[in-house]
């Protein structure tokens, strides 16, 4: 069974619930499954460590969490209108991978929430596509056939799902940001099993 590697950061739950509703759209697509994982924050302090399991939540990720996977959804609140320092972290540590072209040609896709509806979600989602396209991945976004882009009045773009978390940070995810969140899974994970039954 060919997994998507669904690799999110998230200090207030917002974007982890958006990562699950991800997940549950890839794995209505027959023969995929999702694998959730994060990444730990970064510490201002030099000799700090994390766990190497964290308290709560998903695992975190490791290089051959992406090497292994048949796509990816990569997911982070906004800061300043760009992907947060841990997510941002772990993509730089991925050179070796990069250099030898694990990720090329395998179908990428991206998710963010933020504070304010005007609060960065477009350029937080095209400042996480940059890596991608780096690394020869086939970006995958949300077309307006998924009607709900043209109603939504809370979080949802072309460029992937959003979610208007609030000043916050509590409000929940609404139907139709969950609906776009799970019409990504599916899309992200029909193209990575339609890839793999081309090989």
């Amino acid at each position: 069974m060919a997994e998507v590697l669904v690799l999110y950061y998230s200090r207030h739950g917002a974007t982890a619930e958006m990562a699950r509703q991800i997940a549950r759209g890839v794995e209505e697509i027959n023969g995929m499954q999702a694998r959730l994982r994060t990444v730990p924050p970064v510490s201002a302090v030099c000799e700090a460590t994390q766990p190497a399991v964290p308290e709560q939540g998903a695992p975190y990720a490791s290089l051959s969490d992406l090497q292994e996977c048949a796509g990816l959804a990569l997911g982070s609140p906004t800061r300043f209108g760009n992907m947060a320092a841990p997510l941002k972290q772990f993509i730089d540590s991925s050179s070796s991978l990069w250099l030898s072209g694990a990720l090329a040609g395998k179908p990428g896709a991206v998710f963010t929430s933020t504070s304010s509806l005007h609060g960065g979600q477009e350029t937080t989602l095209i400042s996480m596509m940059l890596p991608l396209l780096h690394h020869g991945m086939l970006i995958t976004g949300l077309p307006y056939s998924e009607t709900e882009l043209l109603h939504t009045t809370t979080g949802g773009t072309p460029y992937g799902p959003s979610h208007l978390a609030g000043v916050d940070s509590n409000l929940p995810l609404s139907e139709i940001e969950k609906n776009l969140c799970q019409a990504l899974g599916r899309r992200l994970a029909g193209i990575a099993r339609a890839l793999a039954d081309g090989d």
